[in-house]
């Protein structure tokens, strides 16, 4: 036998030494041995496998993996989160600047989806559709008592898709069939802009999505154009979202060189976003209005122009969101947001407030301990755990829990009753104001002001009106807390039939009345006062004020 010959015969004998001996060593140290060498990540691997291989029944192991990453990332922090497949479309088309529909808002209303406005230029409006339709099908598709959800998934699609939609309109004894061709839907996180009395802009942000910057440029210019003199941002339930437009936001309002917002990890060197004096608006006085749910992108832009001194925030104190996450797409469509970084605000502030692993529960319930010690009503039983930073000034701020505004807004109180909760809380009101607008469609859009709606309003006896549709849902009258609340009721009623049917800049306008945060803010901006000074100035303008 030759040389070359024998080579095949040694790999062979090779090979079944080796078989050999791994099946040795597997019958050695077994399952309860091998998993010795199986640490950190590998364990979860293995013990997969194990359970794929060995367990007693069938398992689905998707559902094991979708049930398990959950809670992995739940030890890690209270913002790294994952997004099954059939979620992460919808929770992306939040942030997206459109999204692929027909062009509606809608509610179920007695379990029926019923329009509620139509998106001007949107597929709808096009077809015909009107506001206070009713869909019940969808591609012969029966709509009614469906979740809103569901219904969703039937009304969104693909672009230029077609969608055959039955309706039942009032004015109409038989249902209206509507072919509609499903387009890009923008999605507006700039919701309202518009001039408070003349000169002082107004623009409310609902979240910071990818077009956020250039419709809040947009906005801007507007106002400006009209005579803007100085600009109220409101951040009020604004709980983040990208983080990008919130600092080129702050850029527009920022001189050269001033640090906007800096982030650090483990795996995340530092990185400090700095203006760069390319902004429109450096001098316009400026005030922010924030709350409880005034969160992450949102603590940016408060952040920045806190620190910078460069505005006034006012309202309560923010959230406390101060980690970044990164989303990671798996092939399945599903998303994993994971924290890799902190972020500090220009004087060095960590915001995040406290939170212990693994215990989302009590995270989650910190608002309601806020409000049960009463810091929702009383800025001395604000909590923050954090040490002392200084503006560029010398003004005191603290880390440790959100953002501590410069202007304290207790949440109204006045006129709370038992009544007035439980009629608001059970959605009664809500219904109460779509009905008006439902059977007075006409009438409402013939008004052209939002003074109109009012005089028209203030001519029906909405709170008698109110209180009898109560009774019929099972709201017992209540006389006295009715009186108690009436003002709390009347801004109630009036604002949810404009919202139902007038855009959003008059809902916004008619709240902003009666608003104490714009109110303050108002007389702040009229007094010149939205510069912060420096600590000594101010002690110097008490001390004057007291001889």
């Amino acid at each position: 036998m030759s040389k070359h010959s024998r080579i095949p015969l040694f790999l062979a004998i090779s090979m079944a030494i080796g078989i050999f001996i791994g099946t040795l060593l597997t019958s050695y140290f077994g399952e309860t041995k091998f998993n010795v060498i199986a640490t950190g990540g590998n364990k979860i691997n293995y013990l997969l496998q194990l359970i794929e291989n060995n367990y007693v029944d069938t398992v689905d192991m998707d559902t094991i993996a979708e049930e398990a990453i959950p809670q992995i990332l739940s030890e890690l922090d209270p913002h790294s989160s994952y997004i099954p497949a059939k979620f992460a479309q919808e929770v992306n088309d939040d942030l997206k600047g459109s999204f692929s529909g027909i062009g509606i808002s809608f509610r179920m209303e007695r379990d029926t989806a019923t329009v509620m406005n139509v998106i001007h230029g949107g597929p709808a409006e096009k077809v015909g559709i009107l506001s206070g339709d009713r869909i019940i099908s969808a591609n012969d598709t029966n709509l009614c008592k469906m979740k809103s959800t569901e219904v969703m998934k039937h009304l969104k699609g693909e672009k230029d898709t077609q969608v055959k939609l039955k309706v039942i309109r009032r004015s109409d004894k038989e249902a209206l069939t509507f072919n509609v061709m499903r387009g890009d839907i923008p999605v507006e996180t700039v919701d309202a802009s518009f001039l408070i009395d003349g000169q002082t802009g107004y623009i409310h942000i609902t979240k910071f999505g990818e077009h956020t910057y250039a419709e809040m440029l947009s906005a801007l210019a507007r106002l400006h154009f009209n005579g803007m003199k100085s600009l109220i941002i409101d951040l009020r339930g604004n709980s983040g979202g990208y983080m990008q437009p919130a600092i080129q936001i702050a850029n527009e309002f920022l001189p050269k060189d001033r640090l906007i917002v800096y982030t650090e990890g483990r795996m995340v060197k530092r990185e400090d976003y700095i203006s760069n004096g390319m902004g429109s608006f450096q001098s316009l006085p400026l005030v922010i209005l924030v709350d409880e749910m005034t969160a992450s992108a949102s603590e940016i832009l408060a952040g920045a122009i806190q620190d910078n001194d460069r505005g006034l925030i006012i309202g309560r104190r923010t959230f406390g969101k101060g980690l970044v996450q990164q989303p990671r797409d798996f092939s399945d469509g599903s998303t994993v947001r994971l924290t890799v970084a902190r972020y500090h605000t220009p004087s060095g502030r960590f915001i995040q407030k406290p939170y212990e692993k693994g215990h989302d529960e009590e995270y989650e319930n910190e608002l309601m301990m806020r409000y049960q010690r009463g810091e929702f009503y009383t800025e001395d039983s604000i909590r923050q755990s954090g040490p002392e930073y200084f503006t560029g000034i010398g003004r005191p701020v603290y880390g440790g829990g959100g953002i501590r505004p410069d202007i304290f807004i207790p949440s109204d109180s006045t006129g709370v009753t038992s009544y007035y909760k439980e009629a608001a809380y059970n959605g009664l009101i809500a219904q109460f104001c779509f009905e008006v607008v439902d059977q007075n469609r006409e009438t409402l859009s013939s008004l052209e002001t939002l003074d109109d709606k009012i005089k028209w309003m203030d001519g029906q006896n909405m709170l008698e009106s109110f209180a009898r549709y109560g009774q019929k849902h099972s709201l017992p009258r209540r006389n006295l807390m009715l009186q108690r609340s009436k003002d709390l009721f009347r801004r109630a009623i009036y604002s949810g039939i404009i919202y139902n049917c007038s855009d959003t800049n008059d809902y916004f306008r008619y709240l902003n009345r009666y608003d104490p945060a714009i109110i303050r803010s108002l007389e702040i901006i009229s007094e010149d006062k939205t510069f912060p000074k420096k600590p000594e100035e101010e002690e110097k303008h008490d001390s004057v004020c007291e001889q």
